[in-house]
């Protein structure tokens, strides 16, 4: 992908994505075990464009830390028969290197592609954490399930993504979208570009 970084943010495309993991256990380096994303075009979300919601394979006999949120405990025997990610990595990179990936405080999603896919490079990413707390200053709390509710997205959020709740990827993944769709249709937003928004990848 060119470089859009001067080009408007609100023209561009983007991919939210969120991995849910099995979080820290001595001796175990963690693995995703959901994937949610969701596509946004030119600054809006699209449900019609390339989309994710997959639990991703980890051994039935791998440990998840106690502290890992998630329905994982009650789908443990589909986690354990789903796509490993190198079966849909080749489609989430399609999607990636044509859109700016987005998602609600990086560090997760970048560490784990880095990681499974280290020879591959997103030059720009977006984060609707610090772009929130830009926004919104002195708020208590900046966690989407707190975020959602105060901007009024509530109840778009469960039409869109019924019968889910916070940490499952897909329902956080559409949250980080809506998120972003809202900052970037604020009045005062209109003329930032990519590189006001996006962090070097």
């Amino acid at each position: 992908m060119s470089s859009p970084c001067h080009l408007p943010a609100r023209a561009q495309s983007y991919v939210a994505l969120d991995f849910e993991t099995t979080g820290v256990v001595k001796g175990y380096p963690s693995l995703p075990w959901q994937l949610g994303a969701v596509t946004l075009t030119r600054g809006t979300l699209d449900l019609g464009g390339p989309r994710f919601d997959t639990y991703l394979r980890v051994p039935a006999d791998y440990p998840f830390s106690c502290h890992a949120p998630g329905e994982h405990r009650a789908n443990r025997g589909a986690i354990a028969v789903a796509p490993a990610f190198a079966e849909v990595w080749p489609q989430l990179h399609q999607c990636l290197a044509s859109a700016i990936p987005v998602a609600h405080n990086t560090a997760t999603e970048r560490n784990l592609l880095l990681r499974f896919a280290p020879m591959t490079h997103y030059p720009y990413w977006v984060d609707t954490l610090p772009l929130a707390r830009a926004a919104y200053p002195g708020l208590s709390s900046y966690a989407l399930e707190a975020l959602i509710p105060y901007l009024g997205l509530q109840a778009r959020l469960e039409a869109l993504v019924p019968a889910r709740a916070p940490h499952d990827a897909y329902y956080d993944a559409v949250a980080c979208a809506l998120l972003l769709e809202h900052l970037l249709a604020l009045p005062a937003w209109g003329a930032l570009t990519v590189a006001d928004i996006a962090c070097a990848g």
